[in-house]
Order: C-alpha cells, then structure tokens, then sequence
C-alpha cells in the first residue's frame, strides 16, 4: 500500500512539472518554443517532419512539449506517433493529406539515408499498374520502419548496396517494377508502355546501370534503349 502511494505521488508530481513546464514555454524569444515555431514556419506548407528536425533546438523533452502545444493549437498535425506535417489548407477541403514521397523522406530521417520506390509502388509510378497500393514498400540503406497513416502502410525495408546502387534514378524505379511484375508477365503492352514513359535520356541512364539489373531485365534495358538510340 505505501509502495501504491509513493508511485502514485511521483506520477502526480511528474504530472505537474509537465504542466508548469508547458505553460511556461514560449515566454521570450530565444527560447525553444519559439526556435521551432519559426522553423516550421520557415518551411512550405507540406512539410512532414519528426521531432529529430529539431534536436539542435533543445532537449527531447523541451521538442516534445513544443510540438504537443504546437499541435493542439492547429498549427501543426500529428500523422502517427512521432510524425507530423505543417499541412496544407484548401479553402474548401481544409487540411490536404501529405504525399507518401514525403511521408517516407521524413520516416527516412535526417541523416540523409536514400530511398528506392519498390513493389508494386514503382509500377504505379511507370504507369504499369493503375492501381494505387494500399501498402507502399520503400528499399532504404537507413533502418527498416513500419508505419500507417490512414489507410495507407508505408513501409521503408533495409535493403542490400547493390539494390541501392540506382535509387533514385529512373534505372532503379524500372528495375523494381519489373521485379514486381516477374519476368512471366512482362509482356509485348509492359514494354511499350515503358517505351512511352522513358525518353533519350531515361535510356541512356539504363545502359550506364545495366551492371546492376538481372540478366532479364539488362536484355530489356537493351531493347528499350535500342529503340530511342541510346546505344
């Protein structure tokens, strides 16, 4: 029973320094509070962050109250746990949904770790499949998350350097689909609609990562910048 009391007095007390702390963020200038509100309105609207955006700012603590203010008064939106956007207004909508491209950078984190569209995502992406995947699969050199967002699951899986070695090129993106598709369903329509989508350039970056695509998908790239005169 004093066990029982003693913990439910911590929790009270702890309960308390937060609310003080809270109220009395924000009263000059040059305090945390207001660093991270001139940093999130220095940004377009759309922006989708983590709280480690603002690590140089203060503590985690002194993040984590600012961000909790921040989001109870409209200014920002808290997506999932630990992520959030300065959204978006339409006029008539009001708060627009963020886009999964930037949904994943801001999972991805600040340390610069890349990311490569994959699955049926990437086919999506090349109008191979007109479909809109509920579950969007991201390969990343960075560590693998999970996180949803409505009803949208997005996912960032670690992946090999050699898978990584084309992300964000459009070699990577076509690599990635045709993976998805398998080589049984790439068919005389998958060829064409990719010979629509990539121009000179595109195939010219194909020849020069071919190195990395499989056997299969290398005789495409081949195909495909033959066609445009890459090669």
């Amino acid at each position: 029973m004093f066990l029982f009391k003693e913990q439910k007095k911590i929790s009270i007390l702890k309960e308390i320094d937060i609310y003080f702390s809270f109220r009395n963020m924000g009263k000059h200038a040059g305090s945390t509070d207001n660093k991270i509100r001139r940093r999130i309105q220095g940004r377009k609207r759309g922006w989708v962050f983590t709280p480690d955006r603002f690590a140089d700012l203060g503590t985690r603590r002194a993040v984590d109250l600012a961000l909790m203010r921040y989001r109870n008064s409209g200014l920002i939106r808290q997506l999932a746990r630990g992520l959030y956007d300065y959204p978006k207004i339409d006029s008539q909508l009001g708060p627009l949904q963020p886009s999964t491209d930037d949904i994943a950078s801001a999972l991805a984190g600040r340390d610069a770790t890349r990311l490569q569209p994959s699955g049926a995502y990437a086919a999506n992406l090349l109008g191979l499949s007109t479909q809109v995947p509920m579950k969007i699969v991201y390969l990343t050199d960075g560590r693998s998350r999970t996180i949803r967002i409505g009803n949208r699951k997005i996912i960032l899986k670690h992946t090999t350097p050699r898978n990584m070695a084309t992300a964000g090129k459009i070699s990577g993106l076509v690599v990635q689909s045709l993976r998805h598709l398998s080589r049984k369903n790439v068919d005389q329509q998958v060829i064409a609609q990719l010979d629509r989508h990539l121009d000179h350039d595109a195939c010219r970056q194909l020849i020069e990562d071919i190195r990395y695509a499989p056997a299969w998908i290398a005789d495409i790239f081949r195909l495909l910048a033959s066609r445009k005169g890459a090669i």
